[in-house]
């Protein structure tokens, strides 16, 4: 099966997931700055979590680029992609009730450890659905940045516990890592 598919489901899932994530974000009650502040924390979840599925949708984009070949397996690892994508929304929901408070920022950790694993996974799927000369093998070689970035998202479950904006600097600091596009693909594509 050509990509074509595949990038069509997981671009409506991503555009409903977006379009989830703002309907959670909340006006001010009134028009003060008393009231704009009380927001801004949520504001600033929903900002994170829109960075977040950005680079995964942009990323998996430029993946799927070099993909020539779909599987079954490469098909189920997309889906668990998409699952923890779609949990964004909730912890938005989540920090906006309990604030930000340990344990949902930490959930936020295991859903950025979920969204990275299957990335993770959806690339090795890729790689052995079209071998190991694959472009997509190619361009991602060891994969040192996605090994980074999930050993920092698995350190800020715990960290969640001794202070969330440990975890919230964490969350931070992986996103500016990836705001890049991917050129390792990118430059595969240029060739």
């Amino acid at each position: 099966m050509k990509p074509d598919r595949l990038n069509a489901l997981t671009d409506g899932v991503v555009a409903i997931v977006l379009t989830i994530m703002v309907l959670e974000v909340k006006i001010p009650a009134e028009p003060t700055l008393s009231a704009v502040l009380d927001v801004l924390p949520l504001l600033a979840a929903y900002l994170l979590a829109f960075v977040n599925v950005a680079i995964y949708w942009n990323n998996h984009h430029h993946m799927m680029q070099s993909a020539k070949q779909v599987t079954g397996g490469v098909l189920w690892a997309n889906h668990a992609l998409l699952f923890w994508l779609t949990l964004f929304p909730l912890m938005i929901r989540w920090i906006d009730e309990a604030g930000i408070t340990p344990w949902p920022v930490a959930s936020f950790g295991l859903v950025l450890v979920g969204a990275a694993s299957c990335y993770q996974i959806l690339e090795r799927a890729l790689i052995r659905a079209e071998g190991d000369e694959s472009e997509v093998k190619r361009a991602v070689g060891a994969g040192a940045k996605e090994l980074i970035s999930f050993a920092l998202y698995v350190a800020s479950v715990p960290a969640a516990f001794v202070s969330p904006y440990i975890s919230i600097a964490i969350f931070v600091g992986v996103s500016i890592l990836w705001l890049i596009p991917d050129r390792r693909f990118e430059e595969r594509l240029q060739h």
